[in-house]
């Protein structure tokens, strides 16, 4: 093949890659990373191990940021590409399925996927396992086997201490609602029945008066605690589950002026939650570590193509940040990854 046929066919593959809205990481180019031969150049390790695809929910909240920073470095550690693409909006589960189904044509080496739902990502899923793209799960399970690894926060256990902390904020009475994300979510799903069984079992004398969806935006999230405040002016306290829902529920709680009379507990780290902490607008937030999932649900992935063995459950831990908490140093570094 002569040099204006080789420039030809970069061009091509280059133009693709642009074209479908790609952002492409390299990493360094020492082999031993890889186990490969000492005598392969970087460019053949790369065509032997191929680009891997991180897919996650959605792309405009910064919880996903720090997902992606976190699958940076473990690309370029471990001397891989990988194309990061996702929904604008967390919700929408046909636009993700479509991004699945076009990487499974691409052949990409494998996936890291964070599902928007549960049960609605399987048939994908599926197929890419049926095409020996090994897919690694991040932040919330789906309803397969077939996938090599889950990567995320134990959810049930953020919610359960989401209710352990607010029967102390309350003294192990009184009245609470909670702001759910929306159906199919199971990473979600998990918190809110962890907070709701924990309160149900362990302290009976407090009284879940009302849960309801805040769906996927923070708009939606604020209507629908303004609903609730509205509708139950005797409450004592509101659990929101994720980043948009907890965000709805400390602006409704500002807007109707009872920041300070209802206990709030919302869960990630974005700023202006932080903010709300600090200020005391909200008690405490349950974080987890978006940073780790991201660098592990490569490393699984590099793992698989490679052949090696994978863990199948992989917990990336969660803390209870109250404003006491929120200069530790261990603290710091958590909300830096989430932020």
């Amino acid at each position: 093949m002569n040099k204006n046929v080789l420039v030809l066919v970069f061009l091509l593959f280059a133009g693709a890659a642009v074209g479908a809205g790609l952002f492409l990481k390299k990493g360094d180019n020492t082999a031993a990373k890889l186990n490969l031969s000492q005598t392969e150049t970087s460019s053949e390790q790369l065509k032997r191990m191929g680009p891997i695809a991180v897919i996650p929910k959605g792309t405009t909240h910064s919880f996903w940021n720090s997902v992606l920073a976190g699958a940076q470095k473990a690309a370029k550690e471990n001397n891989v590409e990988i194309f990061w693409t996702g929904p604008d909006r967390e919700g929408d589960r046909e636009k993700q399925i479509q991004i699945v189904e076009d990487f499974i044509v691409k052949k990409v080496a494998g996936i890291v996927l964070a599902p928007t739902d549960a049960g609605a990502l399987v048939p994908v899923v599926e197929r890419a396992a049926a095409a020996k793209i090994p897919v690694v799960i991040i932040d919330s399970d789906i309803e397969t086997p077939q996938r090599v690894s889950f990567v995320a926060t134990d959810n049930y256990s953020g919610g359960a201490l989401a209710a352990k902390h607010m029967a102390k904020l309350l003294g192990g009475k009184g009245k609470v609602a909670v702001i759910k994300y929306m159906a199919g979510s199971a990473s979600t799903t998990a918190r809110e029945n962890g907070f709701i069984e924990t309160l149900k079992k362990e302290f009976p004398e407090i009284q879940l008066v009302e849960d309801r969806y805040g769906m996927d935006t923070v708009e939606t999230a604020l209507s629908a605690a303004e609903d609730v405040l509205t509708r139950h002016k005797e409450l004592n306290g509101i659990f929101a589950c994720n980043e948009s829902t907890s965000r709805g529920a400390l602006r409704a709680l500002e807007s109707q002026g009872r920041a300070d009379t209802v206990k709030m507990i919302g869960f990630d780290a974005a700023d202006s939650l932080l903010k709300g902490l600090a200020a005391g607008r909200i008690e405490a937030l349950v974080v987890q570590n978006p940073q780790a999932m991201g660098y592990k649900g490569v490393c699984s992935a590099v793992a698989a193509i490679k052949g090696e063995n994978v863990n199948a459950r992989i917990d990336t831990g969660v803390e209870l940040v109250t404003r006491d908490r929120l200069n530790l140093p261990e603290i710091r570094a958590l909300i830096g990854s989430e932020g």
